[in-house]
């Protein structure tokens, strides 16, 4: 596909703000032509993702076609169109995708949006059509009605954790549940009715809540994740303590931060292998060297499992009598990460692990990570353009 041009880029961004997610694609003159277009990847990873169509399964020839409705969109009118899904005969059987009637709304090289929604493909030419004004226009149109309903569908579950949380904090401070650092958090999912658990599902109806005090803003957790056994010389999170633990007091333990930049006290450092896709943590030791290893698709699919869309809830910390107590004032919600950067940010040390492993007096071994972090700073990285929420209005 083609650069797009500085006007599609800020009618992509519209959409995206509203929360649209798209797939794009270039009718070529020789495809309008012969009313044949190829299905590009991001196009067949993008119908396959919604449940629309999977290529892969699909057989070659014209009895085994698929056809879906469509939708193409203009200004003022919808208009209707049979969407085809198949896999010729010739050559490997290449995967192609046409819309009838789109000669009429696209001309060579232009860039046409698809959406799957509600069952249909709704399609639009994002190169002529005024996005920003359809979409801002106190008229109604088509394309405005369908982005209003996809963002408030797509929004529905975080206007409702909103309302609450700002209910939370007009109630003002809340006693904290326990005396630990975990306890801004565990205070906050008590106060919603969320169940306190090991899970790895997201907290709030698809939501993950990340909770901190407004003085902490060094790092912020991303997820958990223990190495692959499998392909790593160490096989559990026993030997790497065992290897590089302290006494501290009565605990034997290893609570320390690894990164790319530099070893820390232990001599251990963090190292992206491009070519082989993990990540390697490496010891300063010459009998030891490279000990774990994690799959870098499966840190990707970690991150996109855990922070479809995350609410960081930011709380202001005081003692009364004694006890914490938490006022939450602000979140930001983000929602998308870009796998991508997550390579990127590590090797920039943005990104970090923390290894939190203790063996307990009944001498069985205990590991609360190996938890991945990101700089503050990091998160608009990370994320595409987030909302900021104020809970308690000034």
């Amino acid at each position: 596909m083609r650069a797009l041009t500085k006007t599609e880029e800020m009618r992509l961004k519209k959409l995206t703000e509203n929360s649209v997610s798209l797939a794009l694609i270039e009718p070529t003159e020789t495809g309008l032509s012969k009313s044949i277009l190829d299905a590009t990847g991001p196009v067949r990873n993008y119908l396959k993702e919604n449940n629309f169509h999977d290529y892969e399964s699909q057989a070659q020839g014209p009895e085994n076609k698929v056809i879906i409705e469509g939708l193409i969109y203009d200004q003022f009118k919808i208009v209707k169109s049979n969407v085809s899904l198949y896999r010729p005969i010739t050559k490997k059987g290449d995967p192609r995708i046409w819309f009838s009637g789109l000669k009429k709304f696209a001309n060579p090289n232009h860039l046409v949006a698809l959406i799957c929604y509600e069952g249909k493909i709704h399609a639009f030419n994002i190169t002529q059509l005024p996005i920003e004004n359809l979409i801002d226009s106190p008229i109604a149109n088509p394309l405005k009605e369908l982005v209003e309903e996809i963002n408030r569908k797509e929004n529905a579950i975080a206007n409702e954790l909103l309302v609450k949380l700002r209910k939370i904090a007009k109630s003002g401070a809340i006693p904290s549940m326990v005396n630990a650092d975990t306890s801004v958090g565990r205070t906050l999912e008590t106060a919603l009715g969320v169940d306190i658990n090991s899970s790895k599902e997201p907290d709030y109806k698809g939501i993950e809540l990340k909770s901190f005090r407004s003085k902490r803003r060094n790092r912020k957790n991303l997820f958990a994740q223990v190495p692959d056994w499998s392909l790593s010389q160490f096989k559990s999170s026993a030997e790497i303590l065992d290897n590089f633990g302290y006494w501290r007091e009565k605990d034997f333990k290893l609570y320390c931060t690894v990164s790319t930049l530099n070893r820390n006290s232990q001599g251990l450092i963090l190292r992206v292998d491009n070519d082989a896709q993990q990540l390697i943590e490496n010891s300063d030791k010459p009998k030891i060297g490279d000990f774990v290893v994690w799959i870098l698709d499966k840190l990707h699919s970690r991150l996109l499992e855990k922070h479809r869309e995350t609410f960081w809830v930011e709380a202001e910390s005081t003692i009364v009598d004694g006890t914490e107590h938490f006022l939450y004032t602000e979140v930001e919600h983000t929602k998308k990460p870009i796998t991508s950067q997550f390579d990127i940010l590590i090797e920039q040390g943005v990104i970090t692990l923390d290894h939190l492993i203790k063996r307990n007096p009944k001498g069985n071994v205990v590991e609360k990570g190996p938890l991945f972090k990101i700089k503050t700073t990091g998160l608009d990285l990370l994320f595409p353009p987030s909302e900021h929420y104020k809970l308690i209005e000034n």
